[in-house]
């Protein structure tokens, strides 16, 4: 990492920190046995350091020290108590690579005397986004007052890579056109930085395409690293025709390939095993000159294995342990996953067992495809013993791993396990993914603990993770059946505001558990935006329902929604309708809202209906009462009119 300094020599070396910098002590920092000094080309000796001798707002002069007084400048400051007052004494005998500090502390005393500039922000924000803090480096983004400093593109990209780094892509486009507003003229490497963001989100292919729209808008020129980015994020996004239009396009243009662009079209043609391209991709490299490396044959190998050409790869693993490209856990887990994946499970096995033997340096990964493969057969005693093992050995873990015991431990019943790994997941703040929502979701209810079940798909769903139909389907049959009426009708609702299609019978379903729980409101908002993908029958029990036991101020409303879902309003609707609102004289505008209503659809009330609405009359007005029937009556008689013609 290289960061620059305003105070006489441009750069200085520092190693990426932890993620936690404020744990990083200065006696730590600062060591002369940690020194490594940099060897200027320009200078006969790397052990002689050049100082300021002149304040930083004057002209800047030169001079250097022994490598003694060096050494003792550094113990001074790193016995210090006072990091500030030190380096106020000690700058004019040192320049900044002879120590390493705390670099937020260093950073920040460069900004309290003025030896900062623009390279400064650039490299420290860069740094930032090595020890995965891109909080603390938008902080600092945000915090400068420069303007011209703030919209240098050296400092945006820095930001912008910063962002990318940490899988922050949403937020990274957010910044970069509230940047351009603000003044920035993006670079060739800006573009290549948000390319590579592309890579690792949904639609990526897509954003990349309006990028480069947007770069040869900008009249710049695609190079080499450009065309090898976009061939990374076709490889990403299952482009293999695009990936190869685009090769083809830069070779065009005079481009030559490397190792990375070769290395991407290997992994393009790996999604689909296409290895007929891929020898031809190996071919035309060697013509180059190139000698496959340790990534191309990898590559390769992936390519081998998805194509179900498992001899080849067996080869291919052999080369590779042979050139000593295989002293790490990767190629095997290729092997292992192909063969799981094609039900050649023993086979797997084997090459999991030849890795072990041969003590292959692994970070689990071979543990998490394992175990995996056991459980899709049904072996949970061997899955089970590897997930021990891996608790065992390794300290370690990812979202990956945590989902591969989880579905160990929950396909064997294991509950003490489960609930210890679902610690072990907040206690080291790993957020769960779709895939371990699903199982959980999928064992709470293989062990009826179907509230708990409806509690996970809720986080589930606040997370932002889409859950399948048939995981949603099955959880509101079970809690309408234990009288989770209301829980059911959360799951629908996540069901139908999700993305996905839905199955018209899911409305059917949430409809008789509304009505066996009563909730009657929610069993109108199905029938007024479903009706007609619901049973007549169904409507008909909806309806009944809610003239007895529902909300009188939503009859009227009930009534239309019955009549827009293409169903006739029986009279014994309309009885019970009347009979409710007559019941409370203070409801009478609603019953004649009603009648006026009926008309107009084709409606009369029978009657029985008419002789209850005149037996009550004096609680409306019987003058207004009379008109009303009157025009029913008018209707009633076309209605008969009509049917007898049609006879």
């Amino acid at each position: 990492m290289e960061i620059s300094c305003a105070i006489g020599k441009p750069v200085f070396l520092i190693h990426p920190l932890p993620t936690k910098i404020s744990s990083f002590t200065l006696s730590s920092a600062i060591h002369p046995t940690k020194l490594k000094p940099i060897k200027n080309s320009q200078s006969p000796s790397s052990t002689r350091t050049v100082v300021v001798t002149e304040p930083h707002n004057g002209p800047t002069k030169y001079r250097s020290i022994s490598f003694k007084d060096r050494q003792s400048v550094i113990l001074d400051i790193q016995q210090s108590p006072d990091l500030d007052s030190a380096l106020a004494r000690f700058s004019c005998l040192l320049d900044l690579n002879s120590f390493m500090l705390n670099i937020l502390q260093l950073f920040r005393w460069m900004q309290q005397n003025g030896k900062i500039s623009f390279a400064s922000y650039s490299s420290y924000i860069k740094l930032m986004g090595k020890s995965l803090t891109p909080v603390m480096a938008l902080d600092i983004y945000n915090g400068i007052k420069d303007e011209s400093t703030r919209n240098n593109v050296s400092v945006c990209n820095s930001v912008l890579s910063c962002l990318v780094r940490n899988s922050k892509f949403e937020s990274c486009m957010k910044l970069f056109r509230q940047m351009k507003q603000d003044g920035l003229k993006p670079d060739i490497v800006t573009y290549s930085t948000l390319l590579a963001g592309c890579a690792k989100v949904k639609d990526g292919y897509s954003k990349a395409l309006e990028l480069v729209h947007e770069l040869k808008h900008n009249a710049l020129t695609m190079d080499n690293v450009i065309y090898g980015t976009l061939l990374y994020v076709c490889a990403a996004n299952n482009q293999s025709d695009e990936a190869e239009s685009y090769f083809r396009q830069m070779k065009d243009e005079g481009y030559s390939p490397n190792a990375f662009h070769y290395s991407s079209m290997l992994n393009a043609y790996s999604v689909a095993g296409n290895y007929k391209k891929a020898d031809g991709i190996i071919e035309e490299m060697k013509s180059a000159g190139f000698v496959p490396n340790k990534v191309i044959l990898t590559s390769l190998l992936k390519v081998y294995v998805r194509g179900g050409l498992f001899e080849k790869s067996r080869e291919l693993l052999t080369e590779l342990e042979a050139l000593g490209y295989a002293q790490d856990e990767m190629p095997y887990c290729l092997m292992m996953d192909g063969l799981a994946k094609a039900g050649h499970i023993d086979e797997a096995k084997s090459v999991y067992t030849a890795m072990k033997n041969n003590n292959i340096k692994s970070d689990g990964y071979s543990h998490s495809i394992m175990i995996s493969a056991f459980c899709r057969c049904g072996r949970l005693e061997e899955a089970m013993q590897l997930a021990c093992d891996f608790e065992s050995r390794f300290d370690k873990y990812d979202v990956v791993i945590l989902n591969a015991m989880l579905c160990a431990y929950c396909k064997a019943g294991k509950m003490e396990k489960v609930m210890n790994t679902m610690r072990k997941m907040d206690e080291l703040a790993i957020s769960p993914d779709w895939n371990t929502f699903r199982i959980l979701v999928k064992y709470f209810c293989k062990e009826e603990l179907y509230l708990l079940a409806h509690q996970i798909l809720e986080d589930m769903h606040k997370k932002g993770h889409q859950p399948d139909e048939e995981l949603c389907s099955s959880l509101i049959f079970h809690l309408g059946r234990t009288g989770a009426h209301a829980e059911a009708f959360s799951v629908y609702n996540m069901l139908r505001y999700s993305k996905r299609t839905m199955c018209k019978a899911e409305h059917e379903k949430i409809l008789h558990i509304l009505l066996a729980g009563r909730l009657l409101k929610d069993a109108y908002v199905i029938v007024k935006d479903n009706g007609r993908l619901i049973s007549r029958s169904a409507v008909k029990k909806f309806a009944t329902s809610f003239m007895k036991l529902g909300n009188i101020n939503l009859i009227n409303d009930v009534m239309k929604a019955i009549h827009n879902s293409g169903y006739n309003v029986d009279q014994g609707l309309f009885q019970m309708a009347i009979s409710r609102y007559i019941a409370q004289p203070e409801k009478t505008e609603l019953l004649l809202q009603l009648l006026k209503w009926m008309p107009g659809q084709g409606y009369v009330v029978d009657s029985s209906a008419r002789n209850l609405i005149l037996k009550n009359s004096h609680l409306f007005g019987r003058q207004l009462i009379a008109e009303i029937l009157s025009k029913q009556h008018l209707v009633s008689k076309a209605l008969r009119s009509r049917e007898l013609k049609d006879k």
